[in-house]
């Protein structure tokens, strides 16, 4: 029995995903770091098992409605955790896509700045002092009444709605009406009501296309639908709905992403007319402080924000206190760029995990673990210091940190270290190693001591030759103005540069339509899918194989079965419970939903009878099961799978399952799930590859066989174009392009252009002094 004072959290026989039983002891109040290679069991084991306990109890000490849910979710598998303090999670997941949450929202540096508006503002002779709610752009009290709180007005046109004058109605001249029966139905409606539908646009009176296209009345009509041969279609009720009322609401309402991209086709976005787009009621835009009203503040990056701040009175001095306070943490992690009003959807998830840390800091928690998943992703080298003192500064107020991570630099920094590995998959699930980081180094067969301790110089590599260069710019983005790049053809490119300088934005603007650069992928991490129904073998198109495979046995041919039935997203072969997902999503009424197997297939998708039918001693669902490397050995003599796999195992995911739920992997995999789907394909023509932090989520022993691939493409005639932090991916490219040399409105500028040893020498580089060490090498990460 533990003393209930025990100074380490202890894990008995985890067998979650791919552990194998493991036993491991962490000690409390230290900065420990769980790494080991992609896959091979490390989340499972901090966030799987340590954190999926400490929530379990949680639950277990709240309502009994909630008790009843565990046993739907299930609890971690593990024989036991003592020592188990309850726990705080900072995951890596992606905003939810609403433009009224913002950096100001999610750090509660909104609330601290209308506070000091609502209570040391200066406030026009005669004016009302404003509650605090009053200068919100999400709350009734302070919303502009006229764009209610966005601050941009969408507006349509004539020109924007029929593209075509020339057209009849019947032709289809109104371009944002929907297709099929409801556009059919709009058009009987116009032809019920007295409208010539089929007369070209141009030539219809003013005051009726006026009408058709923007007026809000919605007349009902009896519509006498024309006869389709051998139809009988009887008269109906129709209601009509002018084109930009259908637009706007479609715009406004839709749940499809699909529907509101093309409604916002028809769509101009116009600072608001009555608020200038400050979002707020003029009464609240009438109160300013330091002579700036709260949009002008909230405009501003967060460093110039804070130098701002008055310190007149004793109101404000507190309130500026308070919110200096909190806006420190956020600058020391590298986000002093960002302003208040910026949305989060359009943070990385870096970004935003390191939002939430600083909140953190200013909670007063303590005696909590602290789970972390990748702190350190999209972080320059110059950044990760701060992170470093940030995660101490945790640890001091008494707390301890558990953090997922690869970066070296964050390993070197920490207390204690474990190893998990030795591989992926299969191959891994053991701790190879728990300990102060030092004793790593004795650790043979791990994969993190040959890197952590490697201090040999990056390998001579030949600086490639470009044949030609594709010029982009000027560009006048966000915080570029006017810059000019240019990029070469048939090297590696890496963009460099500290958070915020501009690198996506400048990557950006590299589009197909530009000479010289004919096919154009880009990868990024946005996920596969979001629910189970999408997997790898769904999204590469090898299940499509599999499927013929499973239809051409003599038993599917014997029962009728053909390709259809072996599909888990169509009825018929799949089990009608959870409509071939595998899973059930479990409504947590306070929490995010959950997924829990299903109860009648236990997870396989497929009813009984498909299950009957096997290819070589495996049903449809063993195949799902298998690891890419088993599968490649199952599948070795059908071609089609098999380039499938080869590309799979060659960017490293040797290790993921085929029926791999898209909600299991991390933004990494699924990066190298689609430059997978793209190595398969034949290349003959050029392409030009854009990857925004590829590295991103891997260990450094993946980085490698990802770089071989990379450089594989450049020297079959490519060009590949990176985003990156990791200082070894830099040392490694032909060409790099330094932003800087700031964040924010202190980048936006090339500050260096050149060879890797170029432009290590470069003054007033931010990357320079860790290209050097990497290039001599000393720390590569």
């Amino acid at each position: 029995m533990h003393s209930p004072h025990d100074p380490y959290v202890r894990v008995r026989d985890a067998r979650e995903h791919n552990l194998k039983g493991v036993d491991v002891d962490v000690p409390r109040d230290v900065v420990a770091v769980f790494t080991g290679v992609s896959g091979s069991g490390k989340s499972s084991l901090a966030f799987g098992t340590v954190y999926a306990e400490a929530q379990r109890r949680y639950f277990e000490s709240v309502a009994p409605y909630a008790r009843r849910l565990i046993h739907q979710v299930g609890a971690p598998r593990v024989g036991e955790i003592t020592g188990l303090p309850p726990a705080v999670s900072l995951q890596q997941r992606r905003a939810a896509p609403t433009s009224r949450s913002s950096v100001g929202t999610v750090t509660n540096l909104s609330n601290s700045l209308r506070m000091l508006f609502s209570r040391a503002g200066d406030y026009p002779p005669g004016a009302e002092r404003l509650d605090s709610d009053a200068f919100s752009p999400n709350t009734a009290a302070g919303a502009c009444p006229e764009c209610h709180g966005l601050g941009r007005v969408h507006r349509t046109t004539e020109e924007l709605l029929v593209p075509d004058p020339a057209l009849s109605i019947r032709d289809g001249a109104i371009a944002a009406w929907p297709g099929a029966w409801q556009g059919k139905n709009l058009r009987d409606v116009l032809d019920a009501l007295g409208h010539d539908v089929d007369r070209p646009w141009r030539e219809l009176p003013a005051a009726d296309r006026e009408w058709i296209l923007f007026t809000d009345e919605q007349p009902v009509v009896t519509v006498h639908p024309v006869r389709d041969a051998g139809r009988i279609q009887r008269p109906y009720q129709g209601t009509y709905t002018s084109a930009r009322r259908y637009v706007m609401k479609t715009f406004s309402d839709s749940r499809s992403a699909t529907l509101r991209a093309k409604a916002e086709r028809f769509l101009t976005s116009a600072p608001c007319p009555v608020c200038g787009g400050g979002r707020l009621r003029p009464e609240s835009l009438a109160v300013t402080v330091g002579g700036r009203t709260i949009a002008e503040l909230a405009a501003l990056p967060l460093t110039e924000l804070a130098g701002l701040l008055p310190a007149d009175g004793e109101t404000a001095k507190v309130l500026t206190g308070d919110l200096v306070s909190r806006i420190t943490p956020v600058v020391e992690l590298g986000l002093g760029y960002l302003s208040l009003d910026r949305s989060t959807p359009t943070l990385s998830a870096g970004e935003l995990q390191r939002l939430r840390l600083a909140t953190q800091l200013r909670s007063g928690l303590f005696g909590v673990v602290y789970v972390l998943d990748e702190p350190s992703a999209g972080l320059h080298p110059a950044d990760t210091e701060a992170l470093l003192t940030v995660l101490a500064r945790l640890k001091a107020a008494g707390n301890s940190v558990f953090v997922v991570e690869h970066h070296l630099e964050v390993m070197r920094g920490a207390d204690w270290i474990v190893d998990v590995g030795p591989l992926a998959g299969e191959h891994g699930g053991r701790v190879l190693y728990s300990g102060p980081v030092a004793g790593l180094a004795e650790v043979a067969g791990s994969a993190t001591a040959r890197h952590l301790f490697d201090r040999s110089p990056a390998p001579a590599r030949r600086v490639r030759t470009p044949r030609d260069r594709v010029t982009v710019g000027p560009v006048s983005r966000h915080n570029l103005r006017g810059v000019r790049a240019e990029f070469p053809l048939g090297v590696l490119t890496a963009v460099t540069g500290v958070s915020g300088s501009g690198k996506s934005t400048l990557v950006g603007e590299i589009t197909g339509d530009l000479p010289g650069v004919g096919r154009l992928v880009s990868v990024d991490q946005r996920p596969i899918g979001r629910t189970p129904r999408s997997n790898l073998a769904t999204y590469t198109g090898l299940f499509d194989v599999v499927r013929k495979v499973f239809a051409a046995t003599d038993e599917a041919r014997e029962r009728g079965y053909g390709v259809g039935r072996f599909s888990f997203n169509v009825p018929g072969g799949r089990c009608e419970t959870c409509q071939g997902e595998g899973f059930v999503s479990v409504e947590l009424l306070f929490l995010p939903s959950t997924y829990a197997p299903c109860p009648d297939c236990g997870g396989a998708r497929y009813n009984p009878g498909t299950l009957e039918v096997a290819y070589r001693g495996r049903n449809i669902a063993g195949v799902l099961d298998l690891t890419v490397e088993e599968a490649a050995e199952f599948f070795a003599d059908t071609p089609a799978v098999a380039r499938s796999l080869a590309a799979l195992l060659d960017v490293g995911l040797g290790y993921l399952r085929l029926g791999q739920p898209a909600t299991e992997l991390s933004g990494g995999e699924a990066q190298r799930i689609k430059l997978a789907s793209e190595l398969q394909r034949g290349r003959r023509s050029h392409t030009l590859y854009l990857l925004d932090e590829p590295t991103t989520g891997l260990h450094p022993a993946d980085v490698e066989v990802l770089m071989r691939q990379l450089h594989g493409l450049v020297d079959a005639g490519h060009t590949v174009v990176v985003v990156e932090h990791d200082m070894s991916v830099v040392a490694g490219a032909d060409h790099v392009i330094d932003l800087g040399p700031g964040g924010g409105d202190a980048g936006g500028r090339i500050v260096a252009a050149g060879p890797p040893g170029e432009v290590a020498r470069a003054s007033g580089s931010a990357t320079a002094p860790y290209l050097v060490r990497a290039l001599d090498g000393g720390t590569r990460r």
